[in-house]
């Protein structure tokens, strides 16, 4: 990806000749020259003093132009810009609610002739379903004895395939609050298009907890427009399953009930899930930006410390071989002032 500089203030840069312009039309302060100390030995101290009071005002004066360059350079807001990113945009609004009770520890899933859990088959097929989800918001909450939003709607589908990968049993509880995970899909769906808002809930059991009853929220969608697709999971011997309720679910928001008995029924499941008609088709384009201002701030900052900590000395003895090298600036002998009283 080719990226380019470009300052989001580009006008802070007029004024860079302020202090120059405050020097020139601002009068200097005043210099109290009344008081005044006799030194016997002043003669010998007055070389050395004229090259400590003329080395460093140079020095001094060269870091606080960079300094102040610096500052409104930072000021300016340079930022990293890259090029266009354009991402298809379908207008659908998809939330999952995936069940992390206790009973998806049950190890009734075969895949590739291996015997897996049920939670471990769900997050291998839903993933890949994320991904391909390319377009749509996904959001993601999972459900136990209460039912949390892991992730709201967004287009970053590698995220809520990571966290849905990180969720693990009992992290919401023992029990299965159906009821409550539909309720908490409609509350952040209705905003969406009422056109667009589909809800996929993965269960192996029946409603055990929860302050709804999942008929009672299967209304409450049905009012919001949100179509319900309920998979039940587990083996043909899952007894603890409710699948009339399920399927009244489906049929009450104008959805489908699906049966995974195995992990090649949930490949077959989130395939007929694909097909489902997007509203619209739009593409979403935007550039990303990085801030650098950061650098020209920390460098402004890092000098003026140099200019406070260092000795005038020290500071000559640094930058006098650079002065050096500028036009016009050569060491002359140091002239002998006159004594002052």
């Amino acid at each position: 990806m080719l990226s380019s500089i470009e300052f989001a203030s580009l006008w802070v840069f007029w004024i860079l000749p302020l202090p120059l312009i405050a020097w020139y039309f601002l009068p200097a302060a005043p210099v109290n020259s009344s008081a005044a100390l006799r030194v016997p030995f002043y003669k010998q101290l007055s070389p050395s003093l004229q090259q400590s009071k003329k080395g460093p005002s140079w020095a001094r004066v060269l870091l606080a132009v960079i300094c102040w360059i610096l500052l409104v350079t930072a000021a300016a807001r340079p930022q990293l810009v890259g090029d266009t990113v354009r991402q298809p945009v379908t207008g659908r609004s998809l939330m999952m609610s995936v069940d992390i009770s206790m009973s998806m520890d049950e190890p009734d899933m075969i895949i590739s002739g291996r015997r897996m859990t049920r939670i471990s088959a769900v997050k291998a097929v839903a993933s890949d379903f994320i991904q391909n989800r390319e377009g749509d918001r996904i959001g993601l909450i999972l459900f136990g004895s209460q039912a949390y939003l892991q992730a709201p709607l967004t287009f970053d589908r590698k995220t809520v395939s990571t966290l849905l990968e990180e969720s693990f049993l009992g992290l919401a509880g023992r029990a299965t609050a159906i009821g409550d995970a539909i309720g908490l899909a409609v509350k952040r769906l209705r905003n969406e298009d009422e056109k667009n808002r589909v809800l996929i809930l993965l269960t192996d059991g029946a409603n055990t907890a929860g302050n709804v009853e999942p008929l009672k929220a299967a209304d409450l969608a049905a009012q919001e427009k949100v179509k319900i697709y309920t998979i039940g999971v587990g083996s043909m011997r899952s007894r603890d399953l409710d699948e009339p309720t399920l399927q009244a679910i489906a049929e009450k928001t104008g959805g489908k009930y699906f049966r995974a008995h195995d992990v090649e029924g949930l490949l077959k499941i989130y395939k007929a899930l694909d097909e489902i008609e997007a509203v619209s088709k739009d593409e979403l384009s935007y550039r990303p930006v990085e801030e650098l201002f950061y650098y020209p701030l920390a460098i402004a900052l890092g000098l003026s410390s140099l200019i406070v900590l260092f000795s005038s000395s020290l500071m000559n003895s640094l930058l006098s071989p650079l002065l050096s090298l500028l036009p016009g600036f050569r060491k002359k002998k140091p002239v002998q002032p006159k004594e002052v009283i």
